[in-house]
């Protein structure tokens, strides 16, 4: 029996792959659970910095598992949501790297990711309504924030699929790269974020999320709740140090 997820830690990077590929990733309830493992280590490792989701067998996730569905199994874990990530916002980044199909649950995986890399053959789209189902882990929740409003109503409505061009297009997609380079390019970007200051990533992500829900009266307030830390942190004196001195930065986190 294989292994539902595949973990491996590289250089401040976390890859999660998901390892399903006989069922082009569909996430069944051993699956969510391993999900789960994967994003606390992310979570508890200090020397972990970001994590990107992916998928084996060319595909990232054709969603549910309809056949563990109709026996009675849900992939669903409380507090953690659907694949036990759509519900649940990691500290640390975390980017998605999509080959091939991101469908249904798998698109709303996607969703739930900071950033997103695919390659200019993937397919995206919510087509639960085409098996008498809704897009019930974020999709119809998450997409309109994301993407104009009446793309997300069409999309949740026809569930019809579209390509990477027109995600990127939309914005919902930050790179398209050639076919068989999303991981690769996602790696790259992944690297460009553990080198930074741990401390500022994390608080730039909190920000960057839930500024979103803010009342422009109260931004600045809740803003500097978070930031305020960070400007008095080790990592800040060490920052600036290293800037003035020519050389890498020696980040400790605190």
């Amino acid at each position: 029996m294989t292994d539902e997820v595949i973990t491996e830690a590289h250089e401040g990077v976390l890859t999660i792959t998901l390892n399903r590929p006989e069922s082009k990733n569909a996430v069944n309830r051993a699956l969510a659970l391993r999900m789960v493992e994967a994003i606390d280590e992310l979570e508890k490792n200090p020397d972990l910095r970001a994590a990107i989701i992916t998928g084996a067998g060319g595909t990232f996730c054709s969603g549910m598992d309809l056949k563990a569905f109709v026996s009675g199994e849900t992939p669903h874990i409380e507090g953690r949501g659907f694949g036990g990530v759509t519900e649940y916002m990691p500290k640390k980044p975390l980017l998605a790297a999509i080959e091939g199909y991101a469908l249904a649950g798998g698109f709303e995986l996607a969703i739930s990711c900071d950033l997103i890399v695919a390659a200019d053959t993937a397919k995206f789209g919510i087509p639960e309504v085409k098996r008498g189902l809704a897009a019930a882990a974020g999709g119809l929740c998450k997409l309109p924030k994301q993407i104009p409003y009446r793309i997300a109503m069409e999309m949740a409505l026809t569930g019809d699929f579209f390509d990477a061009e027109r995600a990127a297009g939309l914005g919902l997609i930050n790179h398209v790269v050639p076919e068989g380079k999303a991981l690769e390019a996602t790696k790259e970007l992944a690297a460009k974020i553990a080198a930074n200051g741990p401390l500022a990533v994390t608080a730039s992500k909190q920000v960057v999320y839930s500024a979103q829900d803010w009342d422009s009266s109260e931004m600045n307030e809740h803003q500097n709740k978070i930031l305020s830390p960070v400007f008095v942190s080790e990592d800040a004196i060490e920052g600036a140090t290293a800037f003035a001195e020519k050389r890498p930065p020696n980040w400790k986190g605190k």
